[in-house]
């Protein structure tokens, strides 16, 4: 069996047991991807760097179909590309509750919780990165704040 038919094949599995299928990767990625875009702290940090967001969803499509689907459709680099935000636990609080908010409306409750689970995850994985990138080494529990001035925060945040 070649790679690409097993991922073929871990892909209908997974689509089966979770009921989680590529339009709705699109439409959640569609709807979050307006709302980040709209949203008055994460939009700024977002629209500044993104130059195509159609191109952008597509790739958060292939990344979302690789996490949820085990589908290889992705091959970037996620941490390359967020280290060097301005942003610190604040930021990924307000990502996190948008993601999970958006995906409440899009997605039946058990593939919510799925997408919510590995959002976490992701978020933590990247905050501890963009720490180390500062050279700030987080303890167990403890969350990347760092100072107004370093962070894009608008003042009626």
């Amino acid at each position: 069996m070649t790679t690409r038919e097993r991922r073929a094949e871990a892909k209908a599995r997974r689509m089966a047991e979770t009921g989680i299928d590529d339009a709705m990767i699109e439409r959640l990625v569609r709807s979050f991807c307006g709302k980040v875009r709209q949203h008055p702290v994460l939009g700024p940090i977002f629209n500044e760097r993104v130059t195509d967001w159609e191109e952008h969803m597509q790739r958060l499509m292939a990344f979302w179909s690789s996490v949820m689907l085990a589908s290889g459709a992705y091959g970037g680099s996620p941490m390359q590309k967020h280290l060097g935000l301005p942003v610190d636990s604040r930021h990924f609080d307000m990502w996190l509750r948008l993601f999970i908010g958006t995906v409440a409306e899009i997605c039946p409750p058990s593939a919510g919780r799925l997408f919510a689970e590995r959002a976490l995850r992701i978020a933590e994985s990247l905050e501890m990165a963009i720490a180390v990138e500062l050279g700030v080494m987080l303890a167990k529990d403890e969350r990347l704040h760092r100072p107004d001035a370093d962070v894009f925060l608008p003042d009626d945040a």
